[in-house]
This record gives structure tokens, C-alpha cells and sequence, in this order.
């Protein structure tokens, strides 16, 4: 009697169930309204099916019923975190569909503005990444430094979050006087800062064990589902459309100096002042995909200075928004910008009304996002969220 009772007792230690568990919509690391539906063998996950569609704003819709600069606040809200990035996405298709261009002022205000909301963008998903991990000061440090570029942003356009800055045309208005020192007075203060962040997580034990050798996603496979942005990039596959995209677009930085931020043969491009790539660290693992915005957010400072000064001595003016109803050329257009977080795209059919026909995004966080259900197979359950938050998705450019 005993011995049965004993060796019932081992099979029921030893065996596990297969189990389904709902991750979301309101779990923290979820981001977001996303839910993952996780089937899990004990603490390994076998199958991640994520569920999108509870964002669900009818936004291209949206844009078949409304002139293009009526359109620019949706694309604010797209991606809530770089509504600059998504304003210049869709005012430069709609002016490669008209034929024309913002003259170089408004275009070196355009650097300026982009890639300060892809600093303030990466800063997020820095701290947000920290706060999956299960560490909390990360994500006041850069919250803190984000607040001051929307201090700068309020200063030009009154928004803090949904600007409506950039325009089909140019800009609503030029940057205020004495704007661009402040941004400079920004830029002497935070850069000294970013070190400090890669002590909190770069080189933190805990963390470079919670992220290195997690979630390899291979550059084959990167290519594979269309990842674009720091997720490529943490691939190293070398591609940004800042430099490999649409003439209208790579024009905007052709005569500013940066590096594309990837490995090449086992080196990134300026890790020199930062700390190197850990032992543990597998190219195309978690680790590697934050470490790559660290490095962006770096350039992006560069970019920004460069531009200042570019911007000072550039003649004529911002650029003039076209006509609220000004009717479109019949014909179609599409071109695809670097955004914080990957390509963004936008599609636009004519038929010589004011009112687009058709109008599409692409977003980049949806291919990001469907690759988490091959990264997450086999890890453990306490590992999707690491997967997950080295994504950086926003559930607005998803779900549209």
C-alpha cells in the first residue's frame, strides 16, 4: 500500500499539464492592449499566439474621408510615443505625390524635431524594458530626460504628446527664437546622462542575464517576417531608410554625419565610449536589440547638433503647408521613413479630388510583433516578457 501510494505520488511531481494562459490585455508587460495567448508545458512556453484588435480606430478609413492635412492628427496617434515621426512620414508621400518639396530650413527643422522624437521614443522603450524586467529607476531616470524634449516640442508647436507639427508643405510655424539653444542646452546636459543609463542596464548582471542569449532572432529570419528598425538591426543586418530609402527622404541626410548603428564583424561602429558587448550576448538576442537603441539614441544627438548648425545659417523659410483642400494630382504614391521603431509606410491613391481615394499605413511593429511567437517557443514563461519588451512595440501602429 505504501509503495503504490509513494510512486503516485513521484508520477504526480514529475508529470505537467498542458496549460493555456492569457498574458494581457492588462497585464504590465504586455504593452499596451496586446494579449498573448501562451500554451506552456510546466514554465516552458511551447506555442505564443498574439491577439491584436482592441485598439481598433478605423484610422485609414479615416484618411479616405478627410484631406491630407486634416488626416495628420490620426497619424499622431498611430504611434503615440513618435507622433513627429509619423507627422513627417505621411507629409513626405502626400509631397512626393504633389511634386514638391520643403525648402532646406524646413527640412533641416525637420531632422531636428525627428530625431529628437526618436531619442525621447528610445528613452521610453529604454525605461519600459526596465520596468519588464522587473526594475523600476530606468524608467524614472528616462522619463525625467523625456520631459524636457517635450518641453521643447510644447515650446514649438503647444503639444506634448499629439503634435500635428509637420505638414504636408513644411511646418505650421518656425522653431521660437531662442528655441534651438535651449535644444542645445538639452543636448549638453542629457549626453553626459547616457552613460549613466548604461550603468543601470547595459552592464547590470541581472540584466545582461535576463536578456543575453534570450530570443535569438537570426538575420535570416529578421529578413524573413520584415523586421525593420532596431529589431533588424540587432540582427546586424545593415539597413536604415534614413540612408537606403526613398530620394526625398535620404536627401534630408545626405550631408549630416552619423553611423548606422549594427554589428559589423563583431564590432559595433562607435562602441568605443560605451561599455563592449558582454560574453553572454548572442547577436540578434534581446540584449543586442536595446543595446542598439542606446547606441541610436547617440547619433541621434549628433544628428540633432549637426542640424542646429545647419539650420542657423539655411536661408528662405519653414516651408508653407499646403491648402486645407488643396485637390490632389490623380495617381498613387508610397514611401517609407526610419521611425523609432522600423519602417513606417504610407500608401495613398488619388483620383485628382481633395479627399484621398485610398489611404494605407505599414507599420513596423506588426512584422516586429510576428516574430514573437518563434522567439518565444521554448523559453521560459518568465523570459516572454524580456522577448516581448525587446520588441518596443506600440499597439497604435499595429492596430489601425
Amino acid at each position: 500500500m505504501t509503495s503504490t501510494l509513494e510512486s503516485r505520488i513521484v508520477e504526480f511531481d514529475v508529470r505537467t499539464d498542458e496549460m493555456l494562459v492569457n498574458m494581457g490585455p492588462q497585464h504590465p508587460s504586455t504593452h499596451g492592449v496586446l494579449r498573448l495567448v501562451l500554451r506552456t508545458d510546466g514554465e516552458v512556453v511551447s506555442e505564443v499566439t498574439p491577439h491584436i484588435g482592441y485598439l481598433h480606430r478605423c484610422a485609414e478609413k479615416i484618411g479616405e474621408n478627410l484631406t491630407p492635412r486634416q488626416w495628420i492628427p490620426y497619424t499622431d496617434r498611430m504611434d503615440y510615443l513618435a507622433g513627429m515621426n509619423m507627422n513627417l512620414g505621411w507629409s513626405l508621400c502626400v509631397e512626393k505625390l504633389l511634386g514638391v518639396e520643403a525648402p532646406e530650413r524646413g527640412q533641416r527643422l525637420r531632422v531636428i524635431i525627428a530625431e529628437m522624437g526618436r531619442i525621447a521614443s528610445h528613452l521610453v522603450g529604454m525605461g519600459a524594458y526596465g520596468l519588464d524586467l522587473g526594475t523600476f529607476s530606468p524608467f524614472l531616470y528616462a522619463f525625467r530626460e523625456r520631459e524636457k524634449i517635450l518641453d521643447l516640442f510644447e515650446q514649438a508647436c503647444g503639444a506634448r504628446l499629439t503634435y500635428s507639427y509637420l505638414t504636408p508643405g513644411g511646418a505650421t510655424a518656425d522653431l521660437p527664437v531662442g528655441w534651438t539653444d535651449a535644444c542645445l542646452a538639452f543636448l549638453d546636459q542629457f549626453e553626459p546622462i547616457i552613460a549613466d543609463y548604461h550603468t543601470l542596464l547595459t552592464t547590470n548582471a541581472i540584466f545582461i542575464k535576463r536578456t543575453a542569449g534570450i530570443g535569438v532572432l537570426t538575420p535570416q529570419m529578421a529578413v524573413g517576417y520584415g523586421c525593420t528598425g532596431p529589431v533588424l538591426r540587432g540582427s546586424g543586418v545593415d539597413f536604415d531608410l534614413r540612408r537606403d530609402g526613398d530620394p526625398l527622404y535620404t536627401r534630408m541626410y545626405a550631408d549630416l554625419a552619423y553611423e548606422i548603428i549594427c554589428e559589423r564583424n563583431g564590432h559595433y561602429p562607435n562602441d568605443q565610449p560605451y561599455p563592449a558587448v558582454p560574453g553572454e550576448a548572442v547577436l540578434g538576442d534581446c540584449w543586442h536589440r536595446f543595446y542598439v537603441r542606446m547606441l541610436e539614441v547617440v547619433q541621434s544627438v549628433r544628428l540633432v547638433r549637426e542640424s542646429i548648425r545647419k539650420y542657423a545659417a539655411s536661408s528662405g523659410d519653414h516651408g508653407q503647408p499646403i491648402k486645407l483642400f488643396e485637390k490632389l494630382p490623380p495617381g498613387e504614391c508610397y514611401l517609407e521613413t526610419e521611425a523609432p521603431r522600423g519602417q513606417m509606410g504610407f500608401y495613398v491613391v488619388t483620383t485628382g479630388d481633395a479627399i484621398p481615394w485610398r489611404a494605407r499605413a505599414r507599420s513596423s511593429c506588426f512584422s516586429n510583433l510576428s516574430v514573437a511567437p518563434e522567439l518565444c517557443r521554448g523559453v521560459l514563461l518568465a523570459d516572454v516578457p524580456a522577448v516581448v519588451g525587446s520588441l518596443d512595440i506600440v499597439m497604435g501602429e499595429i492596430d489601425r
